[in-house]
């Protein structure tokens, strides 16, 4: 089964892996945004070689074909990308598949597709983008836990604060971005990150959840 480190940052370049990876990340996710095709393969190019030189293990979004074609692990799709991929494919080709979810039809959809992981958000309300969804809370994410037998990730509106009482309700992993990308230290905030989920992790007994 796929084994995912408690912190989980997700940036929309390769400049940010460069800032971030030598403070200790290990887990990353590479979510490029309208840019051509050319930049969007160099982009996992360099993301991947990055990742290589840390130890740290590389997700791509959504850009499944590209990520085929780099040599990537670990892909993952929002639902409307899942709708359009060819499951087969990206299976054939060995990698690993991360799967957005909001509702329990969602949920269903991902869990059919067998989702090597399933993300759940957003956990509290967040600013990053609106949101047709209400946030899912900490007694959802406990419930999923229970109808999850993959890794389970909790993303939209978690500090480094709020992650202890996420991973304790049953995330596996906790998915950040406003956190890093908006600090005006987002080195140091991603310290205070590594620090807060090793001290969890050396609390629970390694990978309780996965």
């Amino acid at each position: 089964m796929l084994r995912l480190d408690p912190f989980y940052p997700i940036v929309p370049d390769t400049a940010w892996l460069a800032r971030l990876l030598p403070e200790g990340v290990k887990l990353v996710q590479l979510r490029i945004k309208e840019a051509g095709e050319d930049v969007i393969r160099a982009e996992i190019e360099r993301g991947l070689a990055l990742c290589a030189d840390h130890g740290c293990q590389l997700v791509v979004n959504d850009y499944w074909r590209e990520a085929i074609e780099a040599g990537a692990g670990l892909v993952h799709l929002g639902q409307e990308d899942l709708a359009n991929a060819d499951l087969a494919a990206i299976r054939g080709a060995g990698l690993k598949i991360g799967i957005s979810t909001h509702s329990e039809e969602e949920l269903d959809t991902a869990l059919a597709a067998s989702a090597d992981y399933i993300a759940l958000g957003p956990i509290y309300p967040t600013k990053l983008k609106k949101m047709p969804w209400a946030p899912q809370g900490l007694p959802r994410l406990a419930e999923w836990r229970e109808r999850v037998k993959c890794p389970l990730v909790a993303i939209g509106g978690i500090t480094a604060e709020r992650a202890p009482a996420v991973l304790e309700a049953g995330a596996d992993s906790v998915a950040v971005i406003t956190d890093i990308v908006t600090h005006q230290d987002p080195e140091r905030r991603t310290g205070n990150w590594l620090a807060v989920t090793k001290s969890w992790r050396a609390l629970s007994t390694g990978f309780p959840h996965g």
